[in-house]
């Protein structure tokens, strides 16, 4: 096993976390073309912070909207590497399927976050805004599940450590709990 399969990560949910959901009617949805996406505020310099913290930076998404017909690979594919020019992550981790398909890959399931290259996930984060992005880092043993709260219209209970407003407020409550340990 190599250097990072003992190193921690923050698994990072992609739209809502990094970049700007496109919300509808309380709802979020991805970006679809390269013009509708937009870096939130302060999401680089949370991720340099993280980054010096020792942890690996993994961007985790359910991009169901490929399998809906209404997306192509090529085009997460582009959003993926326009936002790699933007800010500095480890690896993009992408389930293409609905929930029909059954994969063991779409979040709420932890497919993503346990796939290789392995991280040491009880030591690991996860930071989502949704409920399936918390309860994916719960059945993968993360160390603990930060919920990006943007009063989005769902009425799932979300399971986690802490809720923020933002990957900067995210970020500083996981140096905060590195360094109680």
């Amino acid at each position: 096993m190599g250097v990072d399969a003992v190193r921690p990560a923050v698994f990072l949910d992609r739209d809502g976390v990094i970049n700007r959901a496109l919300v509808r009617d309380h709802k979020p949805f991805p970006p679809v073309h390269l013009d509708q996406v937009e870096v939130l505020p302060g999401v680089p310099e949370a991720l340099t912070r993280l980054r010096a913290a020792g942890y690996a930076l993994i961007v985790v998404t359910n991009q169901p909207d490929v399998a809906r017909g209404t997306q192509t690979k090529e085009g997460v594919q582009a959003i993926h590497d326009y936002l790699a020019t933007l800010i500095n992550v480890d690896e993009f981790r992408v389930c293409f399927h609905d929930d029909a398909d059954g994969c063991s890959c779409r979040k709420p399931k932890p497919g993503l976050l346990t796939a290789a290259p392995a991280h040491a996930l009880e030591r690991s984060i996860v930071v989502g805004d949704r409920w399936r992005d918390i309860e994916a880092g719960r059945r993968a043993g993360c160390r603990a599940a930060v919920f990006v709260d943007y009063k989005y219209d769902d009425t799932t209970p979300v399971d986690a450590d802490t809720c923020v407003r933002s990957l900067a407020e995210a970020a500083d409550w996981i140096l905060k709990l590195e360094n109680e340990t």
